[in-house]
């Protein structure tokens, strides 16, 4: 380290100022976008039927696409480490955001309803008799189908 740290700010981000984070970085920014794809792919497939996590899945993809290419940018085209840095400060606490403060309230609410509906479900179908249906009220006369009151509904 010949010079101060913040000076490290206003040099290009390249292999030669940063011989040892350059080739880390672009590499592991281009394995976690092709990783997060596949996974927003997987886990999309797995919960098509719950809202709430696909949000957040989507969320979370924009956010890492967003992140990653940037990364890709600042190294293809040379930015200043300044960028970088900031870029991948700010990526971090917009992850935790998403997945710790924002959508966990999101979620539990979203369990809560699911576990309600189980619930009302279960208390609906506990008799047996419950899912046959009750006899039409027959006419005295065989072979006759039961009679419609004369009143019409509108």
């Amino acid at each position: 380290m010949k010079v101060a740290p913040w000076e490290y700010l206003n040099k290009p981000f390249n292999s030669f100022n940063f011989h040892d984070l350059f080739y880390p970085t672009w590499i592991a920014a281009l394995v976690f976008l092709v990783l997060l794809v596949i996974l927003y792919n997987v886990r999309t497939r797995q919960l098509h039927r719950h809202p709430p996590y696909l949000d957040m899945y989507e969320w979370l993809l924009w956010t890492g696409v967003i992140t990653f290419s940037l990364l890709l940018t600042y190294s293809l085209f040379v930015f200043y480490f300044f960028f970088v840095l900031v870029t991948e400060i700010v990526a971090v606490a917009v992850f935790v955001w998403i997945r710790f403060i924002h959508f966990p309230p999101v979620l539990a609410a979203y369990r809560n309803r699911l576990a309600k509906q189980r619930y009302f479900t279960r208390l609906k179908y506990a008799h047996p008799e419950s899912t046959i249906r009750a006899k039409a009220v027959r006419s005295g006369r065989p072979g006759k189908p039961a009679r419609r009151s004369s009143r019409r509904r509108r």
